[in-house]
């Protein structure tokens, strides 16, 4: 089902106006056709007054029924017994068939996501106040609760993404699903599952997150903005008959599982402590090659192998240690 615009005009004030002459009108009649009645060749018109005068009343009260106020970004669906008639989108005061039905499945529908709760108002599922009926247009903002889902290798880990999205369909939206605002959330929690199940955490060796066969660096820390983009992909595949359009997914929080925080962390700090231990070497195998190469260029001290492997060993010593060298001074001899 497709969406089409209502055919009707901003003509709300003229009909509330024309209503409120006419009901004014109605009570006149009625009072006059009261008084009329104490004139016995006059009661049969002052029945008709009193009778018509409240038949108008009952119309009007159903006339005023059809008026309806559009604020701009928003959307009223109606329906005729039960039949989509058309959707008004422009911002006005509308006047439309008073025996029409608005319809919005998801007018009670509380989501963690902006217009839908208040600060400090708890986040469920119940009730709000009347006239929700309207759909909003606007970009809304959907933060769903953090997941634990396992990476592709394994590892538990808590995740949470934003999706900034809107209503571009409302027929869709209203008829092609139960609740659209449900629907995307539950669409929203089973592509990020479908995504991240690809990716490692970190960078892992023998890893395709691509699909073409060939191992990559791709890693949910390191490649945020690609795996937020086909998160998006994904999540627009599926809300798309529910007349939604996704504008933007965002990774909002990204963690180990507490389980494995530790000793992921202990990891973490042990590849660390490996790289630094590299660099400090060969830093100081670079210091020696540097001491010995201008030892002998500049004749300072002639030295034979034994001495050579003996000033390496103790370069080598203070240089990469962890804690200060002890100087020891050599007083005598130098052999």
């Amino acid at each position: 089902m497709n969406e089409k615009l209502y055919g009707s005009k901003e003509n709300g004030m003229k009909v509330l106006l024309l209503n409120i002459f006419l009901f004014f009108l109605s009570i006149v009649g009625a009072i006059c056709g009261g008084v009329i009645l104490d004139n016995e060749r006059l009661i049969p018109l002052g029945v008709i007054l009193i009778v018509v005068s409240m038949i108008w009343w009952v119309v009007g009260i159903i006339i005023f029924n059809g008026l309806k106020v559009i604020k701009p970004q928003e959307a009223l669906v109606l329906t005729l017994f039960g039949k989509y008639v058309g959707t008004i989108r422009k911002e006005g005061f509308y006047f439309v068939n008073p025996f029409c039905s608005t319809v919005n499945p998801a007018a009670k529908t509380k989501l963690n996501q902006s217009g839908d709760v208040k600060a400090g108002e708890k986040v469920a599922t119940g009730t709000i106040e009347p006239g929700g009926n309207k759909i909003s247009l606007k970009i809304m903002t959907l933060n769903n609760n953090r997941q634990k889902i396992n990476d592709c290798l394994g590892n538990p880990i808590e995740i949470g993404i934003a999706v900034m999205w809107r209503v571009v369909d409302t027929a869709k939206a209203v008829f092609n699903v139960d609740n659209y605002k449900e629907y995307l959330s539950l669409q929203c929690d089973s592509a990020l599952r479908n995504v991240v199940k690809i990716y490692p955490y970190d960078v892992s060796p023998n890893v395709d997150t691509t699909g073409d066969g060939l191992a990559d660096d791709g890693s949910l820390r390191g490649s945020s903005e690609v795996v937020a983009a086909r998160i998006k992909e994904e999540i627009q595949q599926k809300v798309s008959e529910a007349g939604l359009e996704v504008i933007e997914a965002r990774i909002t929080y990204l963690a180990y599982a507490p389980e494995i925080a530790a000793v992921m962390l202990q990891r973490q700090q042990a590849s660390a402590i490996i790289d630094a231990r590299k660099m400090i070497v060969d830093g100081a195998v670079g210091m020696v090659e540097m001491a010995l190469e201008r030892l002998s260029t500049n004749n300072v001290v002639t030295l034979d192998d034994e001495r050579k492997a003996a000033m390496v060993s103790n370069l080598l010593v203070v240089l990469c240690g962890n804690h200060d060298a002890q100087p020891v001074v050599n007083s005598g001899s130098l052999y």
